[in-house]
């Protein structure tokens, strides 16, 4: 464990502003496992035409305290262009899994988060969705609509709506392929222009390996590419987590 920590916290420096949501943000799934502990560490990088890299990382400690609930914290960091990697936030992440898999047509859970950025300022980013997931034989759907503001903010903002899905075909446990996707549609009851508006989607890997015992090492990354806006860009992710 104290390798995988140190390896993770390695890579912090290759970090790398950001026009739209964090590019390490990952897609969120409503199951749960009782007792499981886990490590997770997030990176991504983004670039668009004209404007510097934007990169963020985060390494968290999750555990699951019931049968239906989990809850991880987070340490952020990011990086703009050629400045220094910072420490961004604190992350308070809980989800709750409100369905055993297949007792109805679709698996549901929900999703809290509790972000305290470093820039006071911005106040605290509450989120909140529910999770949705499907399955089709080999093919797991997922899709989430994510709610998101932020209180106490130095100006006043509204709720935004933004979304996740994936579509993946378990070929094998250790290695599975499929599609991901990340939107950010503007206020929530009052949509942005279609211009305005960013959509994000691209071809993703998933995988797990066993370790013995409960230990596991699980992963995803996708390449993502811009479908809105008037500046197209790429983004990389990717998402580690060591369970045990």
């Amino acid at each position: 464990m104290k390798r995988i920590l140190i390896s993770a916290a390695a890579c912090l420096p290759l970090l790398a502003p950001l026009a739209y949501a964090d590019p390490n943000e990952y897609v969120h799934t409503p199951d749960v496992t009782y007792g499981e502990r886990e490590i997770d560490f997030k990176i991504g990088t983004a670039k668009k035409p004209d404007e510097d890299r934007g990169s963020a990382a985060s390494i968290g400690y999750g555990y699951g305290v019931t049968q239906s609930w989990m809850t991880e914290l987070y340490v952020k960091y990011s990086r703009d262009g050629s400045d220094p990697t910072r420490f961004d936030a604190f992350e308070w992440e809980n989800k709750f899994q409100l369905t055993e898999p297949g007792e109805y047509p679709v698996d549901i859970g929900f999703l809290t988060e509790i972000e305290r950025p470093k820039d006071r300022a911005e106040g605290y980013e509450v989120t909140f969705g529910p999770l949705f997931q499907k399955e089709f034989g080999n093919v797991q759907l997922n899709a989430n609509a994510i709610f998101q503001r932020n209180y106490r903010a130095a100006e006043d903002n509204p709720m935004r709506l933004n979304y996740q899905w994936q579509a993946k075909y378990r070929w094998r446990q250790v290695f599975e392929f499929g599609a991901q996707g990340f939107g950010e549609l503007g206020q929530w009851n009052h949509w942005a222009p279609a211009d305005e508006q960013a959509h994000r989607l691209g071809p993703a890997i998933f995988g797990k390996l066993a370790l013995g015992g409960r230990q596991a090492i699980k992963y995803n990354a996708g390449v993502l590419f811009d479908v809105g806006g008037e500046k197209r860009g790429n983004t990389l992710r990717a998402q580690i987590e060591y369970e045990f």
